[in-house]
């Protein structure tokens, strides 16, 4: 029973390591080549733990070769647009100037009704909103709409809008983390003046976020959490 628990934690440890390795996609994001790559380490990964009398160094092996293989066809892919075609594909457009594309989806194997539940996922429920739909490498649909169907932005309605920085977590469940206070040229002092500026307790808060123009966002931990 021992032997199966830490057979199983350095599987769990390897495939982490090797994920991580990889990249850090979400499985949405993947490209074909990774999606595959991820399978097959998960596949290789679990023998060993059906299997206990496989020895753990068969299963290292098929990884270790695995990984390298994703390693290599990411960097040639870097570098050579054909190779990149070859394996990962390339965008197409599936609707152009507000009319869809049926060869294209055809060659895709997409229906309407799936390009349709897409666009309406995307918050566009009349396909006359959009003017152009492009089936992106990872196979998820990215959209652009009409002019007039456009997202009001500053610079659309001609105004000046208000530089932002990013923020950054120095305050996590009561916690302080001291990672970014390089970025937001901060220091626990800073912290702790802020602290007592919304009179509050370290213990107190759940989250609090800074960023270098020296903004600070707090949210209070709720009673008995």
């Amino acid at each position: 029973m021992l032997i199966s628990f830490f057979r199983a934690l350095i599987i769990y440890l390897l495939v982490i390591a090797a994920l991580r390795f990889t990249g850090k996609r979400q499985i949405g994001e993947l490209q074909p080549t990774e999606l595959v790559i991820t399978i097959l380490i998960s596949e290789v990964a679990s023998i060993p733990l059906e299997n206990t009398d496989s020895p753990l160094f068969a299963a290292f092996i098929p990884v270790i070769v695995l990984v390298c293989l994703e390693v290599i066809i990411s960097a040639i892919s870097l570098h050579s647009y054909g190779f990149r075609r070859l394996f990962s594909g390339r965008p197409i457009i599936v609707i152009n100037e507000g009319e869809i594309d049926q060869k294209a989806l055809k060659s895709l194997r997409i229906s309407v009704s799936d390009l349709l539940d897409t666009l309406r996922l995307k918050g566009y429920f009349d396909v006359q909103e959009v003017k152009f739909a492009v089936v992106e490498m990872n196979g998820q649909i990215s959209v652009f709409p009409m002019e007039e169907n456009a997202p009001l932005t500053a610079k659309t309605a001609n105004l000046s809008a208000q530089k932002k920085e990013i923020p950054y977590t120095v305050i996590s469940d009561g916690k302080i983390i001291t990672e970014h206070f390089n970025e937001i040229g901060a220091d626990k002092s800073t912290i702790e003046q802020q602290l007592h500026k919304e009179k509050l307790k370290l213990k107190q808060v759940m989250l609090m976020t800074g960023d270098k123009a020296g903004n600070f966002y707090t949210v209070k931990k709720e009673k008995g959490l």
